[in-house]
């Protein structure tokens, strides 16, 4: 042992403990930080959705603002935000108040109080349908063509999963499933980002150009952005009926994530034990079982369903006048999370990962994005044309 580790102060266990516990800690301090900025830029956000259409009243760009949702000033400011604090080199230290999925699941939860538990009814037959058949085509799709370029089983599989399911929260699963590589999840998750976040806007603007009735914005937009906080950008973009059918649809794909898990687990492990890996690891993927597909499962699916059937029978047997403001001041803070979420959306975007990730993965989801809005559509116009809320 050197002098200096002799004279070095030993420090307790506990002591230590409470070094990393302590909210005065550096890396909490930058987190409360974020969050500071993430809740000063949603509170600017929504301030702009609500003064602007004022501000250009009389102007050649009124009828613009005036058609401009919160989500699109929320998560401009977000990629204001993004591009501020990187060049002051701190978005990464940050980073931790970045929580995009938190805040959209607790928008999504909210939101089930302002989906009838009818509409929900309904819409879930056609939901379902489409979900099993444009998971399965696009996956097939993306993996057949990934697989034509060259390109990594395991990263085949979390395009695959990414683009037919429900984009970075797939590709995680799948990254677990098939044992990728962190640089292949961090390629994934760019290009997933990447992708969605013109289709915010795009989408609802072919949709409208297309005259689609809302039904069929809602579940093309739901079948077709990868990620669910960018299909509930794109629905409240799109409109209230829109938004609500592009929710179940989103959330009906996002409930199969646990059974492709456990497919791919079971076939990735048999093809290693094939390969000349453990039998003892090929059995436990053949076992793979139920437990797994919970442990999967989007646990805030089921939040929405009990929100909508929580409200729907309250609309039946709670007097208007108690119930409807309690329904504002969800509706309230629905928006709140959601927008928080939308600057989450820009301050997380990295575009680093997508240079690093070549030109064939890029490719890949290009050309498989071609084909989910294809097929997501004619679905949708099938599943969804004489829907009525």
């Amino acid at each position: 042992m050197s002098a200096t580790d002799r004279a070095a102060p030993r420090t307790s266990p506990a002591a230590r403990s409470a070094e990393k516990s302590s909210p005065a800690g550096p890396g909490h301090g930058w987190t409360v930080l974020g969050l500071v900025i993430v809740v000063g830029l949603a509170a600017a956000g929504r301030q702009l959705s609500e003064s602007m259409p004022a501000l250009a009243a009389g102007t050649p760009l009124s009828g613009v603002v005036a058609a401009i949702e919160y989500p699109v000033y929320a998560i401009a400011l977000g990629f204001a935000g993004n591009a501020v604090l990187s060049l002051a080199r701190v978005r990464e230290r940050m980073a931790a108040a970045f929580r995009t999925e938190f805040f959209i699941k607790i928008g999504l939860v909210l939101l089930g109080a302002t989906v009838s538990f009818a509409v929900l009814v309904r819409a879930a037959g056609p939901a379902v349908l489409q979900a099993i058949v444009l998971i399965t085509v696009v996956f097939g799709a993306t993996w057949w063509f990934a697989g034509a370029l060259g390109l990594d089983d395991r990263l085949r599989a979390l395009l695959a999963s990414a683009l037919a399911i429900c984009g970075v929260s797939a590709a995680v699963a799948a990254a677990g499933a098939v044992q990728a590589r962190k640089e292949q999840l961090a390629y994934t998750a760019a290009l997933v980002i990447t992708f969605a976040v013109p289709s915010i806007f795009l989408l609802p603007w072919l949709a409208d150009l297309m005259e689609l009735s809302p039904a069929v914005t809602g579940a093309w937009i739901g079948g077709n952005i990868d990620t669910t906080a960018a299909v509930t950008a794109a629905g409240e973009v799109a409109g209230e009926q829109p938004l609500q059918i592009a929710s179940i649809v989103k959330v009906t794909q996002n409930a199969l994530l646990g059974v492709v898990a456990v497919l791919l687990t079971i076939w990735f492990s048999l093809r290693t034990a094939q390969d000349g890996g453990s039998a003892a690891e090929g059995q436990r993927g053949g076992r793979a079982s139920l437990a797994l597909i919970w442990d999967r499962f989007p646990k805030f699916v089921l939040g929405f369903l009990i929100t909508s059937a929580i409200a729907t029978v309250s609309v039946e047997t709670i007097p208007a006048e108690v119930l409807e403001p309690r329904l504002d001041a969800a509706k309230e803070l629905q928006t709140w999370a959601l927008t928080l979420a939308f600057v989450s959306i820009g301050l997380e975007f990295n575009a680093s990962s997508i240079r690093e990730a070549g030109v064939r993965p890029i490719l890949v989801f290009f050309v498989a994005t071609v084909v989910n809005l294809v097929v997501g559509l004619l679905l949708a116009l099938v599943l969804f044309q004489g829907f009525t809320f």
